[in-house]
């Protein structure tokens, strides 16, 4: 198993195709590119060359030190292969290269268990972001 990360400023190609199948054609979410993509840094994972994961990482305010996760996908046939974490952990790894102290994401509620085994706490009610529930979590680094 040969995986590579590319880190890129601009949402890659790659990147969009990813998003697009697992947002828009599996989830059914309309929204799914939004004002922070210019602000963020992509990353987009390959296994074997093929593109099969993405996520984005970028902060709203640098001084408070806080960096938020997100729009995360893994292509549906390769999930269960350790590439969710591995993309959690490399934009983790990514935020403390930049300073960051925490970090936040904006969590489907179908996936609170996997956040937690990674470290994170959720906090706040419930929210709806279209039709699905998520939750706000953290994790100090």
């Amino acid at each position: 198993m040969k995986i590579e990360k590319v880190f890129s400023k601009v949402l890659l190609d790659d990147g969009k195709i990813i998003r697009k199948r697992v947002f828009i054609e599996e989830q059914g979410f309309k929204d799914e590119f939004d004002r922070y993509d210019d602000k963020a840094i992509h990353l987009v994972m390959y296994y074997n060359q093929q593109a099969v994961a993405t996520g984005r990482l970028f902060t709203k305010d640098p001084e408070k030190k806080t960096y938020i996760i997100g729009r995360l996908a893994v292509i549906k046939e390769y999930r269960q292969l350790g590439l969710g974490e591995l993309l959690v952990s490399s934009l983790e790894e990514k935020a403390k290269e930049k300073g960051a102290q925490k970090i936040s994401i904006s969590a489907q509620c179908r996936v609170e268990e996997f956040y937690k085994k990674m470290g994170y706490s959720s906090s706040g009610d419930i929210y709806f972001e279209e039709y699905c529930p998520h939750i706000h979590m953290e994790k100090i680094l």
